[in-house]
Protein backbone atom coordinates (compact mmCIF):
# COMPACT_ATOMS: atom_id res chain seq x y z
CA UNK A 1 0.00 0.00 0.00
CA UNK A 2 1.09 3.58 -0.74
CA UNK A 3 3.72 2.65 -3.32
CA UNK A 4 4.48 5.39 -5.82
CA UNK A 5 3.48 4.56 -9.40
CA UNK A 6 4.73 6.07 -12.68
CA UNK A 7 1.45 7.60 -13.88
CA UNK A 8 1.35 11.18 -15.22
CA UNK A 9 -0.90 13.56 -13.31
CA UNK A 10 -4.18 13.81 -15.27
CA UNK A 11 -4.46 17.60 -15.00
CA UNK A 12 -7.35 17.79 -17.47
CA UNK A 13 -9.35 15.31 -15.34
CA UNK A 14 -8.58 16.61 -11.86
CA UNK A 15 -8.82 20.28 -12.83
CA UNK A 16 -11.48 19.93 -15.52
CA UNK A 17 -12.84 23.26 -16.68
CA UNK A 18 -9.73 25.44 -16.30
CA UNK A 19 -6.48 25.85 -18.19
CA UNK A 20 -3.42 25.51 -15.98
CA UNK A 21 -0.17 27.39 -16.52
CA UNK A 22 3.14 25.57 -16.40
CA UNK A 23 3.83 27.23 -13.04
CA UNK A 24 0.56 25.87 -11.64
CA UNK A 25 1.28 22.40 -13.00
CA UNK A 26 4.76 22.44 -11.50
CA UNK A 27 3.42 23.45 -8.07
CA UNK A 28 0.75 20.73 -8.17
CA UNK A 29 3.37 18.17 -9.19
CA UNK A 30 5.41 19.12 -6.12
CA UNK A 31 2.41 18.78 -3.79
CA UNK A 32 0.56 15.70 -5.03
CA UNK A 33 1.48 12.04 -4.45
CA UNK A 34 0.35 8.92 -6.29
CA UNK A 35 -0.47 5.90 -4.12
CA UNK A 36 -1.73 2.39 -4.78
CA UNK A 37 -4.32 0.72 -2.57
CA UNK A 38 -5.06 -3.01 -2.77
CA UNK A 39 -8.47 -4.61 -2.50
CA UNK A 40 -9.58 -4.89 1.17
CA UNK A 41 -6.99 -2.34 2.33
CA UNK A 42 -8.25 0.28 4.78
CA UNK A 43 -7.28 3.78 3.63
CA UNK A 44 -8.26 5.33 6.96
CA UNK A 45 -10.41 4.31 9.93
CA UNK A 46 -12.48 5.83 12.71
CA UNK A 47 -10.23 7.66 15.16
CA UNK A 48 -7.50 8.50 12.63
CA UNK A 49 -6.26 12.06 12.13
CA UNK A 50 -7.41 13.16 8.67
CA UNK A 51 -5.25 15.62 6.78
CA UNK A 52 -5.60 14.46 3.17
CA UNK A 53 -8.02 14.26 0.28
CA UNK A 54 -7.78 11.56 -2.38
CA UNK A 55 -8.64 11.71 -6.07
CA UNK A 56 -9.63 8.34 -7.53
CA UNK A 57 -7.66 7.73 -10.72
CA UNK A 58 -9.07 4.23 -10.97
CA UNK A 59 -10.59 1.55 -8.74
CA UNK A 60 -13.39 1.80 -6.20
CA UNK A 61 -13.58 2.61 -2.49
CA UNK A 62 -16.32 2.61 0.12
CA UNK A 63 -16.73 5.05 3.01
CA UNK A 64 -18.77 3.84 5.98
CA UNK A 65 -19.42 4.39 9.68
CA UNK A 66 -19.66 1.65 12.32
CA UNK A 67 -22.13 2.50 15.07
CA UNK A 68 -21.90 1.45 18.73
CA UNK A 69 -23.81 -1.75 17.94
CA UNK A 70 -21.31 -2.74 15.27
CA UNK A 71 -23.66 -2.00 12.36
CA UNK A 72 -22.14 -0.52 9.20
CA UNK A 73 -23.69 2.52 7.50
CA UNK A 74 -22.31 3.17 4.01
CA UNK A 75 -22.14 6.85 3.08
CA UNK A 76 -20.41 6.78 -0.27
CA UNK A 77 -18.73 4.75 -2.97
CA UNK A 78 -15.85 6.56 -4.68
CA UNK A 79 -15.17 5.64 -8.30
CA UNK A 80 -13.01 7.12 -11.07
CA UNK A 81 -12.88 10.95 -11.05
CA UNK A 82 -14.31 11.19 -7.50
CA UNK A 83 -12.66 12.79 -4.47
CA UNK A 84 -12.83 11.04 -1.12
CA UNK A 85 -11.96 11.80 2.50
CA UNK A 86 -13.62 12.05 5.89
CA UNK A 87 -14.74 15.64 5.44
CA UNK A 88 -16.18 15.88 8.94
CA UNK A 89 -12.67 15.38 10.25
CA UNK A 90 -10.86 17.10 7.38
CA UNK A 91 -12.72 20.41 7.71
CA UNK A 92 -13.46 20.15 11.41
CA UNK A 93 -9.96 19.26 12.60
CA UNK A 94 -11.41 16.26 14.43
CA UNK A 95 -10.60 12.57 14.37
CA UNK A 96 -12.23 10.45 11.68
CA UNK A 97 -15.76 9.19 12.26
CA UNK A 98 -15.65 7.19 9.02
CA UNK A 99 -13.74 4.27 7.57
CA UNK A 100 -12.68 3.92 3.94
CA UNK A 101 -11.89 0.54 2.44
CA UNK A 102 -10.76 -0.37 -1.05
CA UNK A 103 -13.24 -2.70 -2.76
CA UNK A 104 -11.47 -2.71 -6.13
CA UNK A 105 -7.70 -2.15 -6.44
CA UNK A 106 -7.23 1.60 -6.75
CA UNK A 107 -4.70 4.22 -7.69
CA UNK A 108 -5.22 7.53 -5.93
CA UNK A 109 -3.71 10.98 -6.05
CA UNK A 110 -3.20 12.14 -2.48
CA UNK A 111 -2.81 15.74 -1.33
CA UNK A 112 -2.64 17.24 2.15
CA UNK A 113 -4.79 20.06 3.47
CA UNK A 114 -1.73 22.29 3.86
CA UNK A 115 -0.59 21.64 0.29
CA UNK A 116 -4.08 22.31 -1.07
CA UNK A 117 -4.09 25.63 0.80
CA UNK A 118 -0.73 26.50 -0.76
CA UNK A 119 -2.13 25.77 -4.22
CA UNK A 120 -5.23 27.88 -3.50
CA UNK A 121 -3.05 30.78 -2.37
CA UNK A 122 -0.95 30.56 -5.51
CA UNK A 123 -3.89 30.10 -7.89
CA UNK A 124 -7.27 31.74 -7.14
CA UNK A 125 -8.83 30.04 -10.19
CA UNK A 126 -8.08 26.62 -8.69
CA UNK A 127 -9.59 27.71 -5.38
CA UNK A 128 -12.70 28.90 -7.26
CA UNK A 129 -12.94 25.58 -9.12
CA UNK A 130 -12.87 23.56 -5.91
CA UNK A 131 -15.27 25.89 -4.13
CA UNK A 132 -17.74 25.21 -6.95
CA UNK A 133 -17.09 21.46 -6.62
CA UNK A 134 -17.77 21.69 -2.88
CA UNK A 135 -21.02 23.57 -3.47
CA UNK A 136 -22.20 20.92 -5.94
CA UNK A 137 -21.23 18.15 -3.51
CA UNK A 138 -23.29 19.83 -0.78
CA UNK A 139 -26.31 19.98 -3.10
CA UNK A 140 -25.93 16.27 -3.95
CA UNK A 141 -25.60 15.43 -0.26
CA UNK A 142 -28.80 17.25 0.69
CA UNK A 143 -30.69 15.71 -2.23
CA UNK A 144 -29.62 12.27 -1.02
CA UNK A 145 -30.82 13.01 2.52
CA UNK A 146 -34.20 14.08 1.15
CA UNK A 147 -34.38 11.00 -1.07
CA UNK A 148 -33.63 8.71 1.87
CA UNK A 149 -36.40 10.38 3.86
CA UNK A 150 -39.06 10.42 1.15
CA UNK A 151 -38.31 7.84 -1.55
CA UNK A 152 -39.23 4.17 -1.51
CA UNK A 153 -36.52 1.50 -1.34
CA UNK A 154 -37.11 0.79 -5.03
CA UNK A 155 -36.66 4.46 -5.96
CA UNK A 156 -33.47 4.68 -3.89
CA UNK A 157 -32.09 1.53 -5.55
CA UNK A 158 -32.81 2.83 -9.05
CA UNK A 159 -31.14 6.13 -8.16
CA UNK A 160 -28.14 4.16 -6.87
CA UNK A 161 -27.87 2.27 -10.19
CA UNK A 162 -28.02 5.56 -12.07
CA UNK A 163 -25.36 7.14 -9.87
CA UNK A 164 -23.02 4.15 -9.84
CA UNK A 165 -23.45 2.28 -13.16
CA UNK A 166 -21.60 -1.05 -13.42
CA UNK A 167 -20.52 -0.95 -9.77
CA UNK A 168 -22.63 -3.87 -8.54
CA UNK A 169 -20.20 -6.52 -9.80
CA UNK A 170 -17.49 -5.08 -7.54
CA UNK A 171 -19.39 -4.75 -4.27
CA UNK A 172 -21.27 -6.99 -1.88
CA UNK A 173 -25.02 -6.97 -1.42
CA UNK A 174 -24.75 -5.78 2.16
CA UNK A 175 -22.70 -2.78 0.95
CA UNK A 176 -25.57 -1.74 -1.32
CA UNK A 177 -28.20 -2.42 1.34
CA UNK A 178 -26.20 -0.42 3.87
CA UNK A 179 -25.94 2.50 1.43
CA UNK A 180 -29.69 2.39 0.79
CA UNK A 181 -30.56 2.05 4.47
CA UNK A 182 -32.36 -1.26 4.02
CA UNK A 183 -31.71 -4.93 4.81
CA UNK A 184 -30.25 -7.36 2.29
CA UNK A 185 -33.61 -9.16 2.32
CA UNK A 186 -35.36 -5.93 1.32
CA UNK A 187 -32.77 -5.40 -1.42
CA UNK A 188 -33.54 -8.86 -2.78
CA UNK A 189 -37.27 -8.07 -2.83
CA UNK A 190 -36.64 -4.78 -4.64
CA UNK A 191 -34.58 -6.53 -7.31
CA UNK A 192 -37.27 -9.19 -7.81
CA UNK A 193 -39.91 -6.47 -8.12
CA UNK A 194 -37.86 -4.65 -10.76
CA UNK A 195 -37.21 -7.89 -12.67
CA UNK A 196 -40.96 -8.62 -12.76
CA UNK A 197 -41.77 -5.19 -14.17
CA UNK A 198 -39.37 -5.60 -17.10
Amino acid sequence: MKAKLPIPIPFDEIFHGIDLSEEEKNLITEKIELISVDKDDILFKQGDIINHQYYVYDGCLRTYHIDENGKEHTLQFAIKHWWISDYIAYFGDNKAVLNTECIKKAQLFKISKEDFEAIYKFSPKIEHLFRRKLEKALVRHEKRILANLTNTAKERYLAFLNKYPDIEKHIKNYHIASYLGITTESLSRVRKDIAKSH
